[in-house]
């Protein structure tokens, strides 16, 4: 608990990301890589964020991806 607050008032903000990063048939897929296939990069403190081509945004958070991409079926079926 305490450590999330000290990473929210004194940690790295993540507003500068590289360009998203697919990565195709690899034996090790970066663990952001694993939910979508492609991530993106913080350039300033190196952490790794899922990424979505299809809303061209950074997934924040998973749960909330995969409740969407769940949701997303459902409709298409």
């Amino acid at each position: 608990m305490i450590e999330k607050l000290v990473e929210y008032f004194l940690g790295c903000r993540h507003a500068r990301y590289s360009f998203p990063v697919t990565i195709r048939r690899a034996k090790r897929r970066p663990q952001a890589a694993a939910l979508t296939g492609t991530y993106v990069a913080c350039l300033d403190c190196g952490k790794e964020f899922p990424y979505d081509w299809q809303n061209m945004k950074v997934i924040t958070s998973p749960e909330r991806h995969r409740e969407q991409l769940a949701e997303l079926a459902k409709h298409a079926a």
